[in-house]
This record gives C-alpha cells, sequence and structure tokens, in this order.
C-alpha cells in the first residue's frame, strides 16, 4: 500500500469543509511529502476526460428500500428520522479496516458507501427522503490526488446526480449536512453508534430513549423477509455450499498446515463470489470444536479428529449465510463421533420439524433440547428423568447455547428486537431463521468418559418458515453421518 496520503490535506481551524472545498489542498511541509509546484498544480487541473455516467439502472432493491421508507415514515410521523451508514474505523495508525455500511441504513437505501446519511424531511403528507453522500472527488483544489480520500487514491464514487439514478433517491453533498440538522428545528430521531459527527449535530434535538424506539423499530422490521431478501439469502447459501466443497478438497493441505488453511480457502470463495465472509468463520479442529466462537483458527488438523466449520458468505448486497457441518478429517467418522454426531442430527431433526407458521419462536429450541437431554440421559452422562433434567437446565452443561437466531442482513440479525416479537412471539411465513443444535465434551471434563473428552458437534442450517412449513436453504450440504462420508469421499475423488 502506498503511504501518506492522508497526511497531505488540512482545513483551516474554525472553518467548516464546505467553506473551503474550493480553495487548494495545502500539503504539509513535513520532510516526507514536498510541497506542490504551481506547474504540477495546474498540470493536475486539466486534460481529463468527462467521466459523467448517464442512463444508469437502478439497484435491484431500489422498489423495496422504497416501501421500507414508507413504512418507516408511517411510523414516526412528523419527526426528522436520520440513518447514517457510518466512518472509516483506524485498524492500525493511518491504514482502516474495509467499510461495511450499518445494516438500518443499508436496509433502507441500498447505498453502502461511507459517510453516506439517509435523512427522512416530515412533510404535511409524510417524508421527503434524501441521502447525503460524497460526492466526486474535486479536481479544482487537487482533492482527487493529494487528499488520502481522493479518488486516485481510493477509487471513483458516484457523483450525486449518478447517486441518484442508481438509488432512485435524491442526493445532496453530506459535507452540508451538519449545519443543516444544526439550524433545523422540530423533533428527530437517528440511528446510534455510527457516525459521531452526525449525533454531535443533533445532540440538543434527539434523545436516548427516543433513539432507541427508531431502532428497535428498524431491528423489528427486519423480521419478515421479502422476496427479494429471500433471494439473497439463498445466494449466499449456496456460495456457503460451495465453499464447503472447497474446504473438503484441501483438507490435506489444511493437515500439513493449520486450521488457517481452512479459513483462507473459504474466504476466497466469500470474496469471489460475494463481498466477504459475514462473520469470522470458525474453522475449530480437535477440542476447537468445544470452544464456540473459536476464530483463532491457528491450531493443527490431525487425522482422526473433526473439524467443527461454522462459516458464511455474505452477498454483495450484505445478506449472510451461516452453516456448520462437523466433519471427519479423514473422511470417516469413529465409533463414538458417529454415535456423538447421530444424536445431534436427531435434535437437529427435531428442531427443524418444529419451524412452520403458527408455532412458538421457542419452539424448535425445546424440541432440540429434549432429545438431546435423552441421550445424555441414555449415555449415563447425567441423572433423569428427562424432565428433571430439563427443568434443572443440567444438560446444558454440555449443550451451552440457544439452537439458534434470526438471519439476515446480521448473522444475528434484528438483534435489539423487543421480546415479545422475538423470542417469545410467534413465527410467521418470511422469517428466517438457523436450527444449530450442538454437544460438546470439553478437554477437562473430568464427569464423562476419557473417550468423549474433547469432541465437539454442530449441525446448523438456514431455515425459512413458509405459508405451509419450512424450507431449508442449506439442504445443498449433506447433514447425515453416512451422507457426508459418501459426500467427502466423492469430493476427494
Amino acid at each position: 500500500m502506498q503511504d501518506g496520503a492522508q497526511q497531505l490535506s488540512e482545513t483551516p481551524e474554525g472553518v467548516e469543509p464546505e467553506e473551503v472545498e474550493d480553495e487548494p489542498i495545502k500539503p504539509r511541509k513535513n520532510g516526507l511529502y514536498p510541497a506542490v509546484s504551481d506547474e504540477l498544480a495546474a498540470s493536475m487541473q486539466s486534460g481529463w476526460a468527462d467521466t459523467e455516467l448517464h442512463g444508469l439502472e437502478p439497484i435491484e432493491q431500489a422498489g423495496h428500500t422504497a416501501r421500507r421508507r414508507a413504512a418507516l415514515s408511517a411510523r414516526f410521523p412528523g419527526e426528522r428520522l436520520v440513518i447514517p451508514a457510518g466512518n472509516l474505523k483506524t485498524r492500525s495508525n493511518d491504514t482502516e479496516y474495509a467499510f461495511r455500511a450499518s445494516v438500518e441504513y443499508a436496509y433502507l437505501t441500498g447505498d453502502q458507501t461511507q459517510d453516506g446519511v439517509l435523512v427522512l424531511e416530515p412533510t404535511a403528507s409524510g417524508h421527503d427522503a434524501t441521502v447525503y453522500l460524497l460526492p466526486r472527488s474535486n479536481r479544482e483544489n487537487g482533492e482527487f490526488w493529494l487528499d488520502g480520500q481522493g479518488e486516485l487514491w481510493v477509487g471513483r464514487r458516484h457523483s450525486l446526480a449518478e447517486a441518484e439514478q442508481v438509488l432512485g433517491l435524491p442526493a445532496k453533498d453530506v459535507r452540508e449536512l451538519p449545519t443543516a440538522l444544526r439550524e433545523a428545528t422540530g423533533p428527530a430521531r437517528a440511528v446510534r453508534g455510527h457516525d459521531a459527527g452526525i449525533e454531535a449535530a443533533l445532540a440538543d434535538k434527539v434523545t436516548a430513549e427516543r433513539d432507541e424506539e427508531l431502532r428497535v423499530h428498524l431491528s423489528e422490521a427486519r423480521l419478515l423477509k421479502d422476496d427479494y431478501e429471500t433471494g439473497e439469502l439463498q445466494k449466499a447459501v449456496d456460495s456457503t455450499v460451495r465453499g464447503f466443497e472447497d474446504v473438503v478438497k484441501v483438507l490435506d493441505k489444511a493437515r500439513a498446515t493449520s486450521e488457517r488453511y481452512i479459513e483462507g480457502t473459504f474466504f476466497l470463495r466469500a470474496r469471489v463470489e460475494g463481498n466477504d465472509i459475514g462473520y469470522g468463520s470458525i474453522c475449530a479442529s480437535g477440542a476447537h470444536a468445544c470452544t464456540l466462537h473459536w476464530v483463532r483458527n491457528d491450531g493443527p488438523v490431525r487425522s482422526g479428529d473433526l473439524l467443527l466449520l461454522d462459516a458464511g458468505v455474505e452477498t454483495h448486497s450484505l445478506y449472510t449465510a451461516d452453516v456448520t457441518r462437523t466433519l471427519p478429517v479423514d473422511g470417516t467418522y469413529t465409533e463414538l463421533q458417529r454415535k456423538i454426531y447421530d444424536a445431534v442430527y436427531e435434535a437437529q431433526e427435531a428442531g427443524i420439524a418444529a419451524v412452520r407458521p403458527g408455532a412458538k419462536y421457542r419452539d424448535f429450541h425445546d424440541a432440540a433440547q429434549r432429545v438431546l437431554a435423552t441421550k445424555l440421559v441414555e449415555w449415563g452422562l447425567v441423572e433423569g428423568p428427562v424432565e428433571r433434567v430439563l427443568e434443572l437446565g443440567l444438560q446444558r452443561r454440555w449443550t451451552l447455547h440457544g439452537t439458534g437466531h434470526m438471519l439476515g442482513m446480521d448473522v444475528h440479525d434484528c438483534a435489539v428486537a423487543r421480546t415479545e416479537t422475538y423470542v417469545d412471539a410467534t413465527l410467521e411465513p418470511g422469517m428466517c431463521l438457523t436450527v444449530e443444535p450442538g454437544l460438546y465434551f470439553q478437554a477437562d471434563d473430568l464427569t464423562v468418559p476419557a473417550e468423549y473428552r474433547g469432541i465437539g458437534v454442530r449441525i446448523e442450517d438456514d431455515i425459512l418458515v413458509t405459508s405451509d412449513g419450512n424450507k431449508n436453504l442449506s439442504a445443498g450440504l449433506p447433514r447425515r453421518s453416512d451422507e457426508v462420508e459418501a459426500w467427502m469421499a466423492g469430493l476427494k475423488g
């Protein structure tokens, strides 16, 4: 990476950026970056072709985002609503993490650019929606090549006119927004935690309680997926299936290196077919499978062990899959591994069967836990009867976690929805959730026979609630132990 561009521009103290946008960028004379000569500055101002794009097609989800904004407008009449995309976050010194727009902003606009802000301005009949964005880099003042976020450093962005065509929204310069928000009157709400500058501009116009109501509403709005969203989730799952196939084909290379080879292999698929991974991949071999969120992925991959792979591709529209398979590194389960795996499979089957419209959200968890508790009693690992085990939650020593969660633009989607609309709610068509029971026998657990210790198994699929039951979006990956073995043998040739 070329360094130093971020050091080149300064804004005079006390002057708003938009007030000096036509002034030349003044590089710092710090010994590292020499001043720009007048002749070079003049050269860089001219000789560039007009690259404005015309006749751009709207993004695929434009109709859906418009409908979502209309529903939001109806929920909060007469109030200014401000939803930021967020800003770059520093990774180290003068480098940043790859930008990922806030879910609320992307859900309502389809846009994914840094520093963007959606504003719904109240009117007599509802709201006027405007997206505030950074325009293209200024070529007159040198911003496009001297500023660290200029397009010769980070790439071209849409002009405001282009953004309007693509998003189906009026677009304005985001640098003008803080002043406009400070001068505006009337009640306002904002999604917090993404843009400190926007929050500061609204400081005397919003309250934490009112802003939280907005955030909760947007979380609950995502509980029911529309056709576009379910299609994107299926795309994410399909790419994830191919990523799992990629991993099986290179297990010999992982044995020669580490879990990192598995992580990198799946990441390649995610970047080639999608935007990224939807969350840190869990590539847990051997006893690491007993650590629920093992993302260090620096351990050995040994023959005879199990590999718990929990990973998901995130699509270009930011919808993620979340799938887990527990695979025998050598392609064949041992007798004990198969016994434990088959118990988890049976629990998952019971959980998936409980996912249907009209059922309670908690039903699939209860169904899966009952099966696992029954197995633990049968194996003599906990004293029955099963009802006693479930009442006291004794199975949780080895099951540890809930059996699933909502899925969408976040891997744990709708996370701030109210209890009554989520975990205490009734399932409806359009909801998408994971079913992922597991059994984990820690390497240092003296309450189980030694041969159990260090074995962890989880099986996870992405389940869409339909009008007459459910659809397993990740059915392309085998789940039954004998089918997993046959699938692996076929991929290894």
